[in-house]
Formats: structure tokens, C-alpha cells, sequence
């Protein structure tokens, strides 16, 4: 069986970062043996949220390689060259691309990389390989869609299979019923009910926020109840100094950190990333329930300080148990469908993982996003996307991916000396030192 330098676990945009990332370090002389294995038939970028009429709300000189390298082939401004719309995009005076456009980018950048990619292959486990009292390699088991089941041996990997998503607890029991969905999934299943005459989006940040506005704007559209705890819709502060915590050098600086001050940067910069909706998509928002109270006509309604106390099943709809957190008291509303726009989990790695839990202690990642692990474990696990405690806000969005990927780059080809390394089968590992 071959063995592969590197196999990575998801080809979304961190890991197509990371393959060109390598493939541009090969005119150096570098060369890994890279391999992806992404779940999806083919590649897609958060296609059940591809709305109309939405925007990145990140410049597109943060896509996959301009902050590493400006003059990679790899750039948005090369994508939009090759695809003869340079100047058409530069006449609209924006730094912020549509949704469906960055999704085109990033399709045209994974397009480059299909021999290194098995699409349709969702990964199971990662095994340990043993050789003596050494773990050697790891072996990456995946089942393709016919259910055959494949096994790659490796001696490195790289875990970026961003989100997972986040269902509140009193949702739980609802699982498998089509009426209640998470927004991750959202153009799929609504489609399954258009007819639906009550719709409940519960959530405040950009999805929930884009969602109320589809529905909204959809013929024939439902009555719409826009459930959430905070007292109001706050959008997203993109001032500069704000926006310097989004900075690649601003890693360093959290990392460095202790834990306490860690929480802390986390706490006091919480709302630039969670729960904040562009100002123009609240000013629409803002204008549907001012025209209600124009027109008399109350379509939907702007739950705020609720939260759900329970969800029960019924035959005529979902009935949700809301408290008001202002008066102190409960009622009750029945909805068609309801969008779970609740976020998302970071820690799918670790039930991926499970097997290697006993080499990984409390799954603690070093500057070079690498896990730390026992002597006798010789493989480089490194994370993408999943270490927002240590290494910032930053690390779940576009911001710092190019420069990522350049660090993890610099390990997998030893090109970073730390003290301590010594000479193994697996010199990659030797370099990361962890």
C-alpha cells in the first residue's frame, strides 16, 4: 500500500490553501506527497446558503494565497484574469465579491488539484500503526457512496473538515424530522416546503439574518418569526483597529497568551464574528417591521429576548414552548418549519480522532496548529479551523488561511528548527517536534 507524506481530511477552502501552499514550494525543491479525501460529491462551499444578492464580508485580498504570496496564480485577482473580469470587477468599486462568485473562485482553485482529491468519500477513523512500541503511521479509513471502504496509509495528516452544526439541546429529540432544519442545510429542505404558511428562523447572526430576508422576499411568502435571546440585532464591527485582531500577526499574540488573558481577548471581541449581521442587511430588516407598522399588515414578528424552552412534535406543525424574558412568562407558537441558524461545533476532530486518544491527552495544539502527543507517537497531526481557543478569532475564517497554510507548509518541509529534532523515519515529524 502506498504511503502518502500527508493526507488531509476535508478539501474546503483551508486545505485547497494548503495544496497550493505545497505545490508552489515544489520550484524550491520541496515536494510532499499530499493526498485530500473530501465527503462532498464534488467541491462545494457552503452551497445551501448561496442566497441572492449576498456578499463575502471579507476582502477579497483574504482569499487563498495573496497574503502569503501576492503573486501566486492562485489569487482572486488571477481567477478573475483568467476568467476575463478584471476589469468588469474592478469598475464596481467593491473589495467584497458576491457569495456565488468567491464560491466560483474557490471551485476554480480546487479544480487544479482533482487527481489529489477523493471526492464522495466520507473518512470513518484514523487508526494507529504500530512498529514496535511506536505509533509508524496512521492508517485514514473512508467509505465511498457505493459503501465500499477505502484504507491509505500516511505519515502525516492534516484535519480541516470545518463546522459541524450546533443543535440546542431542546432540539435534540427532533432529529430526523424534516419540519425542523439547520441552516447549513437550508436551501435544500426548504424547498421541501413551499408551502408553508409559518416559519420560525431562530438565531442572531448573519445566517439567520439572510434567511429572514429570503423568506421575506419569496413569493408568496410565509409569516415569519424571528426568535432570539439579545434585545436587539448588533452588527458587525469592522472598524481598522477592530479589524486588527483578524491580522495574521495578531496569532501570535493570542497564542502567546495566558489562558485567562486568552478568554478574555475571546470575551471582549466576541461580537466581530458571532451573532453580527452586516449593518445593511439589518437596515433591511429594521425596514420590514417599520413598513409593517405602515401598512398595519403584521406578516412577521421580531421575537427578541426569547428563548425556546421545548419543541414538540405535533401532526399540524412544531410547537415550540417560547419564553418571554422580559415579562417572565411562557406561550406557545406552532410553525410549518423551523431554521436553526445556531451556529457550529469545532470539534468533529476529536471523534475522527478517538482511536489516537490515548497518544493525544487533552487534544492541545503547538504555534504550528500540530497536536501534541506522546514520544512514541511519531505522526504530525496538524488542525485547520478548529483552534479558535488558542490561536484567536481569526482561526475559523479566511483572514489568516493563507498564512496558516504557510506555517504548517514551513513544518511539513522543515523548514522551521526547533531544538530537540532528531533524525526518523518520518523527518517531517522530526521538525514539527511535537
Amino acid at each position: 500500500m502506498q504511503i502518502h507524506d500527508l493526507i488531509g481530511i476535508g478539501f474546503g477552502p483551508s486545505n485547497i490553501a494548503l495544496a497550493i501552499t505545497l505545490e508552489e514550494k515544489k520550484q524550491y525543491g520541496f515536494n510532499v506527497d499530499a493526498f485530500f479525501i473530501e465527503k462532498q460529491p464534488g467541491f462545494a462551499w457552503h452551497a445551501n446558503m448561496m442566497l441572492d444578492n449576498t456578499h463575502m464580508q471579507i476582502s477579497f485580498l483574504k482569499d487563498l494565497a495573496t497574503m502569503r504570496n501576492p503573486s501566486s496564480y492562485f489569487t482572486f485577482i488571477n481567477y478573475l484574469h483568467q476568467k476575463q473580469r478584471l476589469q468588469d470587477f474592478i469598475n464596481l468599486k467593491t473589495f467584497f465579491p458576491s457569495r456565488h462568485e468567491f464560491n466560483d473562485y474557490l471551485a476554480w482553485a480546487a479544480s487544479h488539484f482533482n487527481d489529489r482529491c477523493a471526492y464522495g468519500e466520507e473518512v470513518l477513523e484514523v487508526l494507529p500503526e504500530k512498529r514496535n512500541d511506536e505509533v509508524a503511521l496512521l492508517r485514514v479509513c473512508s467509505r465511498d457512496s457505493d459503501g465500499a471502504i477505502h484504507e491509505r496509509l500516511t505519515r502525516n495528516l492534516i484535519v480541516g473538515v470545518g463546522g459541524m452544526p450546533s443543535i440546542p439541546e431542546c432540539f435534540l429529540s427532533l432529529k430526523g424530522d424534516p419540519r425542523v432544519f439547520h441552516s447549513s442545510a437550508y436551501l435544500r429542505e426548504i424547498a421541501q416546503h413551499g408551502s408553508a404558511k409559518k416559519i420560525a428562523v431562530v438565531g442572531a447572526g448573519q445566517s439567520a439574518a439572510e434567511i429572514f430576508m429570503d423568506l421575506h422576499n419569496r413569493p408568496g411568502a410565509p409569516h415569519v418569526d424571528l426568535i432570539m435571546r439579545a434585545r436587539a440585532i448588533k452588527p458587525s464591527d469592522d472598524s481598522p483597529f477592530v479589524n486588527e485582531i483578524f491580522n495574521a500577526d495578531f496569532t501570535e499574540f493570542v497564542f502567546s497568551r495566558s489562558d485567562e488573558d486568552r478568554v478574555a481577548l475571546l470575551d471582549e471581541f466576541w461580537h466581530t464574528n458571532y451573532a453580527a449581521p452586516d449593518l445593511v442587511l439589518i437596515e433591511q430588516i429594521f425596514n420590514v417591521f417599520y413598513q409593517q407598522r405602515v401598512t398595519g399588515n403584521e406578516r412577521h414578528r421580531f421575537l427578541r429576548r426569547h428563548e425556546v424552552v421545548s419543541a414538540n412534535p405535533l401532526p399540524e406543525g412544531i410547537q415550540l414552548v417560547l419564553r418571554d424574558l422580559n415579562a417572565g412568562r411562557e406561550h406557545v407558537a406552532t410553525y410549518d418549519a423551523i431554521v436553526l441558524a445556531t451556529g457550529y461545533n469545532r470539534d468533529h476532530h476529536k471523534s475522527l480522532l478517538k482511536p489516537l486518544s490515548p497518544y493525544m491527552g487533552e487534544f492541545a495544539v503547538d504555534r504550528q496548529y500540530c497536536l501534541q502527543s506522546t514520544p512514541n507517537f511519531r505522526p504530525a497531526i496538524f488542525l485547520q479551523g478548529a483552534c479558535e481557543s488558542s490561536h484567536g478569532l481569526s482561526d475559523t475564517l479566511l483572514s489568516v488561511t493563507a498564512v496558516r497554510t504557510d506555517e504548517i507548509g514551513q513544518a511539513l518541509l522543515g523548514v522551521v528548527n526547533q531544538p530537540g529534532a532528531t533524525q526518523t523515519d518520518n523527518p517531517i515529524r522530526a521538525v514539527a517536534g511535537r
